[in-house]
Protein backbone atom coordinates (compact mmCIF):
# COMPACT_ATOMS: atom_id res chain seq x y z
CA UNK A 1 0.00 0.00 0.00
CA UNK A 2 0.84 3.32 -1.11
CA UNK A 3 0.55 6.69 1.01
CA UNK A 4 1.59 10.15 0.43
CA UNK A 5 3.16 10.72 3.36
CA UNK A 6 6.34 10.59 5.22
CA UNK A 7 7.76 7.34 6.04
CA UNK A 8 7.76 8.17 9.90
CA UNK A 9 4.43 9.48 9.94
CA UNK A 10 3.28 6.09 8.27
CA UNK A 11 5.75 3.87 10.95
CA UNK A 12 4.66 5.79 13.87
CA UNK A 13 0.54 5.03 12.94
CA UNK A 14 0.69 1.72 12.00
CA UNK A 15 2.57 0.72 15.45
CA UNK A 16 0.38 2.60 17.00
CA UNK A 17 -2.79 0.69 15.66
CA UNK A 18 -1.27 -3.12 16.24
CA UNK A 19 -0.15 -2.19 19.39
CA UNK A 20 -3.58 -0.43 20.64
CA UNK A 21 -5.00 -3.70 19.89
CA UNK A 22 -2.82 -5.42 22.63
CA UNK A 23 -0.05 -6.38 20.28
CA UNK A 24 3.81 -5.45 21.01
CA UNK A 25 6.08 -4.84 18.08
CA UNK A 26 9.69 -5.67 17.57
CA UNK A 27 12.16 -3.71 15.37
CA UNK A 28 14.41 -6.22 13.78
CA UNK A 29 17.24 -3.79 11.57
CA UNK A 30 19.31 -4.92 9.14
CA UNK A 31 22.64 -6.38 9.49
CA UNK A 32 24.55 -3.51 7.81
CA UNK A 33 22.07 -0.52 7.24
CA UNK A 34 19.67 0.08 10.31
CA UNK A 35 17.03 1.35 8.02
CA UNK A 36 16.41 -1.73 6.27
CA UNK A 37 14.89 -3.41 9.17
CA UNK A 38 11.20 -5.19 9.21
CA UNK A 39 8.64 -4.30 12.35
CA UNK A 40 7.46 -7.81 13.84
CA UNK A 41 4.16 -8.74 15.60
CA UNK A 42 4.89 -11.99 16.33
CA UNK A 43 1.35 -13.69 17.84
CA UNK A 44 -0.32 -10.82 17.32
CA UNK A 45 -4.16 -10.36 17.04
CA UNK A 46 -5.74 -7.73 14.22
CA UNK A 47 -9.46 -8.74 14.79
CA UNK A 48 -9.81 -6.07 11.49
CA UNK A 49 -7.59 -9.18 9.10
CA UNK A 50 -8.30 -11.96 10.90
CA UNK A 51 -9.71 -13.49 14.12
CA UNK A 52 -6.75 -15.48 15.25
CA UNK A 53 -3.64 -14.89 16.04
CA UNK A 54 -0.95 -14.61 13.36
CA UNK A 55 3.01 -13.40 12.91
CA UNK A 56 2.51 -9.64 11.10
CA UNK A 57 6.14 -8.38 9.35
CA UNK A 58 5.49 -5.01 8.13
CA UNK A 59 7.88 -3.18 6.19
CA UNK A 60 7.73 0.53 5.57
CA UNK A 61 10.13 2.51 3.40
CA UNK A 62 10.32 6.04 1.35
CA UNK A 63 9.27 5.47 -1.92
CA UNK A 64 12.57 7.22 -3.10
CA UNK A 65 14.78 9.87 -2.22
CA UNK A 66 13.02 12.03 -4.78
CA UNK A 67 9.87 11.56 -3.15
CA UNK A 68 10.17 12.01 0.77
CA UNK A 69 6.21 12.03 1.75
CA UNK A 70 5.52 8.99 -0.28
CA UNK A 71 5.69 5.94 1.39
CA UNK A 72 5.43 2.17 0.38
CA UNK A 73 4.24 -0.15 3.38
CA UNK A 74 4.70 -3.85 2.84
CA UNK A 75 2.82 -6.84 4.83
CA UNK A 76 3.59 -10.30 5.03
CA UNK A 77 1.51 -12.58 7.21
CA UNK A 78 2.67 -15.69 8.74
CA UNK A 79 1.10 -18.57 10.75
CA UNK A 80 3.78 -21.22 11.71
CA UNK A 81 6.23 -19.70 9.73
CA UNK A 82 4.01 -20.26 6.27
CA UNK A 83 2.93 -17.30 4.24
CA UNK A 84 -1.06 -17.16 4.72
CA UNK A 85 -1.33 -14.23 1.94
CA UNK A 86 -1.04 -16.71 -0.58
CA UNK A 87 -3.69 -19.22 1.06
CA UNK A 88 -5.91 -16.34 1.58
CA UNK A 89 -9.64 -15.60 0.09
CA UNK A 90 -10.77 -12.58 -1.68
CA UNK A 91 -12.91 -11.63 1.49
CA UNK A 92 -9.58 -11.88 3.61
CA UNK A 93 -7.60 -10.35 0.90
CA UNK A 94 -10.38 -7.54 0.97
CA UNK A 95 -9.85 -7.43 4.90
CA UNK A 96 -6.41 -6.90 4.39
CA UNK A 97 -6.55 -4.25 2.02
CA UNK A 98 -9.51 -2.40 4.25
CA UNK A 99 -7.42 -2.54 7.25
CA UNK A 100 -4.28 -0.64 5.12
CA UNK A 101 -6.96 1.79 3.44
CA UNK A 102 -8.61 2.47 6.85
CA UNK A 103 -5.26 3.56 8.25
CA UNK A 104 -5.34 6.67 6.82
CA UNK A 105 -6.96 8.96 9.27
CA UNK A 106 -4.13 7.27 11.55
CA UNK A 107 -1.48 8.36 9.37
CA UNK A 108 -2.71 11.52 8.52
CA UNK A 109 -3.04 12.58 12.85
CA UNK A 110 0.49 10.81 13.41
CA UNK A 111 1.93 13.12 10.39
CA UNK A 112 0.11 16.06 12.65
CA UNK A 113 1.96 15.08 15.11
CA UNK A 114 5.17 15.32 13.52
CA UNK A 115 4.39 18.50 12.29
CA UNK A 116 3.44 20.26 15.34
CA UNK A 117 6.74 18.59 16.96
CA UNK A 118 8.71 20.10 13.92
CA UNK A 119 6.84 23.24 14.54
CA UNK A 120 7.36 23.63 18.40
CA UNK A 121 11.30 22.51 18.03
CA UNK A 122 11.24 26.07 15.62
CA UNK A 123 9.51 27.98 17.99
CA UNK A 124 12.09 26.64 20.55
CA UNK A 125 14.81 27.22 18.60
CA UNK A 126 13.89 30.85 17.47
CA UNK A 127 12.91 31.71 21.44
CA UNK A 128 16.29 30.61 22.25
CA UNK A 129 17.94 32.85 19.79
CA UNK A 130 15.90 35.91 20.74
CA UNK A 131 16.74 35.47 24.47
CA UNK A 132 20.42 34.91 23.08
CA UNK A 133 19.65 38.37 21.29
CA UNK A 134 18.34 39.59 24.33
CA UNK A 135 21.31 38.54 26.85
CA UNK A 136 23.83 40.49 24.31
CA UNK A 137 21.90 43.59 24.43
CA UNK A 138 22.10 43.79 27.83
CA UNK A 139 25.58 42.49 27.86
CA UNK A 140 26.09 45.29 25.18
CA UNK A 141 24.45 47.79 27.21
CA UNK A 142 26.61 46.80 30.48
CA UNK A 143 29.36 47.24 28.57
CA UNK A 144 28.43 50.43 27.05
CA UNK A 145 27.31 51.60 31.08
CA UNK A 146 30.74 50.75 32.20
CA UNK A 147 32.43 52.69 28.92
CA UNK A 148 30.26 55.84 29.79
CA UNK A 149 31.55 55.62 33.51
CA UNK A 150 35.02 55.21 32.07
CA UNK A 151 34.36 58.50 29.97
CA UNK A 152 33.02 60.67 33.00
CA UNK A 153 35.83 58.84 35.11
CA UNK A 154 38.49 59.91 32.20
CA UNK A 155 36.81 63.70 31.70
CA UNK A 156 37.27 64.19 35.96
CA UNK A 157 40.74 62.62 36.07
CA UNK A 158 41.86 65.30 32.54
CA UNK A 159 39.97 68.56 34.73
CA UNK A 160 42.22 67.65 37.29
CA UNK A 161 45.66 66.98 35.60
CA UNK A 162 44.70 70.49 34.01
CA UNK A 163 44.44 71.82 37.41
CA UNK A 164 47.98 70.35 38.35
CA UNK A 165 49.25 71.55 35.45
CA UNK A 166 47.62 74.94 36.19
CA UNK A 167 49.29 75.18 39.79
CA UNK A 168 53.16 73.60 38.50
CA UNK A 169 52.91 76.25 35.54
CA UNK A 170 51.76 79.06 38.67
CA UNK A 171 54.70 77.53 40.87
CA UNK A 172 57.10 77.00 38.13
CA UNK A 173 56.27 81.54 37.05
CA UNK A 174 56.69 82.11 41.11
CA UNK A 175 59.94 80.21 41.19
CA UNK A 176 60.92 82.33 37.65
CA UNK A 177 60.28 85.37 39.44
CA UNK A 178 62.39 85.20 42.42
CA UNK A 179 64.97 84.37 39.68
CA UNK A 180 64.50 87.25 37.73
CA UNK A 181 63.83 89.33 40.83
CA UNK A 182 67.73 87.81 42.42
CA UNK A 183 69.86 87.91 39.58
CA UNK A 184 68.38 92.02 39.23
CA UNK A 185 69.84 92.54 42.70
CA UNK A 186 73.12 91.55 42.73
Amino acid sequence: MDYNYPQEAVENALIQKIEGMGNSAKQQKGLFNRDKGFIVFKNASVHDISEGTMDYIVKIERKSRKEKDETTVYLVINKDGANVISDMDAERMSRVKTFLSNLLPDVESANLELQIKAQETSVSKAEKKFKDLQDDQQSMEKKIRGLQDDLKTNAKNQENAQKEIDNQKQALELLRGKRSGSTGTK
